[in-house]
């Protein structure tokens, strides 16, 4: 479903990015995973479009991202919080999502009442512009206008981040059920125990690199936390493999 092809980004001379190829099939669940610079939104903004390669591409749905249209329309995604709409309450916010995939308000009321233990009584009917409230709950608004687009793609920057741990655990049951019904589901995060979880592929990024690639399995957890526990530059022989060996 999304391919990427011999791609490189260089920020002052120095690649920050450099995937000569990576192939997510429909409804796989990608956990991706990395120190701070490993480059993992940055590849997270180049597959939406967001920032352009010195080289290489990233196609979707057998199609370039880069000038194209098609892919927006099935494609939902929350990097940060400079994606909201700041001066809108959180409710004229989803109304304006949803009325960019034709959805009527009603149907979007619907929607939202579902959502009432994951906003936990803090975002709706609360009188306040999203800029006012707190980043945590600007997450949670970021992903709730994911949903509610009813992607066939969903990409979730640090979801975790800024969010309490009973939201923690109501949204990885949200993603799991997202899994469920096929969508394919891209997600970044620094918390291990949580993206090997939910994820049943793990990609590693070092320096750009993608240097460990793959399926999710009991040990998957251990092993990565064995990685950054040591370092980097000191990583345990079994841990590095090629990708190809298991895609």
């Amino acid at each position: 479903m999304i391919q990427v092809k011999d791609l490189k980004k260089v920020y002052s001379g120095v690649i920050v990015v450099n995937i000569p190829g990576l192939e997510i099939k429909q409804g796989e669940s990608i956990g991706l995973v990395g120190n701070n610079g490993a480059g993992k939104t940055t590849l997270f903004r180049m597959i939406l479009d967001l920032i352009r390669p010195e080289s290489g591409q990233v196609l979707s749905k057998g199609e370039p991202v880069a000038g194209g249209e098609s892919w927006k329309n099935y494609t939902a995604s929350y990097l940060d919080e400079g994606f909201l709409i700041d001066y809108l309450t959180p409710e004229e916010y989803f109304y304006f999502i949803g009325g960019l995939h034709q959805q009527t308000r009603a149907h979007v009321d619907d929607f939202l009442a579902g959502y009432a233990d994951f906003f936990n009584g803090e975002i709706l009917k609360r009188g306040k512009y999203i800029r006012d409230l707190s980043k945590g709950n600007q997450t949670k608004v970021g992903i709730a206008s994911c949903m509610l687009q009813n992607p066939e793609i969903l990409m979730l920057d640090e979801p975790f981040a800024n969010i309490d741990p009973t939201t923690q655990f109501r949204l990885k049951n949200m993603i799991k059920e997202v899994i469920k019904k096929g969508v394919t589901t891209l997600v970044s995060s620094h918390d291990l125990n949580h993206v090997t979880d939910v994820c049943d592929r793990i990609l590693l990024m070092e320096k750009g690199k993608i240097i460990k690639d793959i399926a999710t399995n009991s040990s998957t957890l251990s092993e990565l936390e064995q990685y950054f526990a040591i370092g980097q530059t000191a990583a345990p022989a079994g841990l590095i493999i090629d990708k190809e060996e298991n895609h």
